[in-house]
């Protein structure tokens, strides 16, 4: 079976975890003609122009939407059973490669720490190959999944234009060739029990926040469409819990993310999917996805309501205070009065100590806190007996281990200022993070 999931993820600041480079591209503002893209998109929507990427003095606006029509919402959200046996993968080869140096250099506790890492439950990505291709691939993990009696989260990763060309570029040649594709997926799912994240950062890095669309917003639209068909495709296995990639807490605006979520047909799904590849504390990204749902609710099912109103973690909170996040949590209680019904999925691979924050001192320049930062940990391990009510499953999307690329911080490179040499390529297996991840793994490893 060709494993077309071992390739680069995503970077993060939120997989493979693809998810990279975002070099502070999630800063940018969404352009008017993203604005009207998500509009077009929208049943009843107006297109208007969008306000700038919020700061925590600045709050976010978004276009203002009305009640999307009662046809584009799924009969009922797949039922995420508690304590579901969760898929382990084959490892990456260099995991391996790194427990039998361990081992041969006298170092076993750190190589038991390494092997009980890669033999947690973690996500498969799929990220490239013909429709064929990927059918055959993904059945394969369905197959393998059924001998071990598990459930696999499945991470689609090949939107066209992906990562805003960066560290995780590629992606299908176009919409036709996607829609293809995701049919080979949908394909190779069958009717299997699977948890699948939908194109991380494909809603939060559309085009326009890249800089690499039109005035119309031509491209924009077309992701929105994308994502809009791999949401009813795989949402059409009844055993099938989908969720669209919705960035994480320290990036779009609840009211901005709702926006883009209704455009692309989150109330197919099961929900939202949150903190891929990044390293957000479990506390910010539990309160962020619950605001997400409360504001879809408040948006799509209360009269007059409108996204840009949702509170946030930009206003009435301050993003950098998190005791400052109840003044938010009181403008749910007060203003949104019917239930929410969008679940989520958090991905506690890399979180266990939350981001980075470089070094007092530090030169002026991006320090890239989501590029391999050091010294991080692994998080919650995955499950789906949570204990908050809206989130589904605590998931290790990312691959921990695997590289995020070469960060250059406030330098132009080739080396990481911070580590002091060349980072492993996107996706390749990184042995010092690796090590660093399972050492300080909280909870630990044991």
């Amino acid at each position: 079976m060709t494993h077309l999931a071992q390739q680069s993820h995503p970077r993060t600041p939120a997989p493979p975890g693809p998810r990279a480079p975002r070099r502070r591209a999630h800063r940018l503002a969404l352009a008017a003609g993203t604005a009207v893209a998500v509009a077009a998109l929208v049943p009843g929507q107006t297109a208007t122009a969008a306000s700038p990427a919020p700061t925590p003095s600045l709050r976010a606006t978004a276009p203002a939407l009305s009640r999307p029509a009662p046809a584009l919402t799924r009969p009922a959200a797949v039922a995420v059973p508690k304590d579901a046996k969760l898929y382990v993968p084959p490892a990456d080869p260099g995991a391996l490669t790194q427990i039998g140096n361990l081992r041969a250099g006298g170092a076993p506790k750190e190589a038991a720490a390494i092997a009980k890492m890669i033999a947690t439950p973690q996500a498969v990505w799929v990220t490239s190959g013909t429709p064929a291709e990927v059918r055959r691939s993904v059945a394969g993990t369905m197959a393998a999944a059924e001998k071990q009696g598990s459930i696999v989260t499945l991470v689609v990763y090949d939107v066209p234009g992906r990562d805003c060309a960066q560290y995780s570029s590629g992606g299908a040649a176009g919409t036709a060739a996607y829609k293809a594709w995701i049919d080979g997926v949908a394909t190779g799912i069958g009717t299997h029990a699977v948890g699948v994240v939908v194109e991380p950062d494909g809603l939060a890095n559309l085009p326009s926040d890249c800089g690499q669309d039109d005035a119309a917003g031509t491209l924009s639209a077309a992701r929105i469409e994308q994502i809009r068909y791999a949401a009813t495709k795989l949402s059409a296995n009844r055993r099938a819990a989908v969720y669209l990639d919705a960035g994480n807490s320290n990036w779009k605006a609840v009211g901005d993310i709702t926006t883009r979520l209704i455009a692309a047909g989150v109330e197919q799904t099961n929900g939202f999917a949150l903190n891929v590849s990044n390293y957000e504390l479990d506390s910010h990204a539990d309160t962020y996805g619950t605001w997400v749902s409360k504001c879809l609710a408040y948006t799509l099912h209360q009269a007059g309501a409108d996204a840009a109103n949702c509170a946030s973690q930009y206003y009435p909170a301050t993003a950098t205070d998190f005791s400052t996040w109840k003044l938010s949590d009181a403008w749910y209680d007060a203003n949104v009065t019917v239930s929410p019904t969008a679940h989520f999925v958090v991905d506690t691979s890399r979180n266990g100590l939350g981001p980075w924050t470089a070094p007092a001192g530090s030169p002026a320049g991006d320090p890239e806190v989501w590029c391999n930062p050091p010294d991080r940990a692994l998080g919650a391990t995955p499950t789906t007996n949570t204990h908050v009510p809206l989130l589904d499953a605590n998931v290790w999307v990312k691959t921990p281990g695997q590289s995020d690329g070469a960060c250059f911080r406030w330098t132009t490179g080739p080396t990481d200022p911070v580590r002091g040499r060349l980072d492993p390529a996107a996706g390749a297996w990184f042995p010092d993070q690796a090590l660093e991840l399972a050492r300080l793994a909280v909870p630990s490893l044991g």
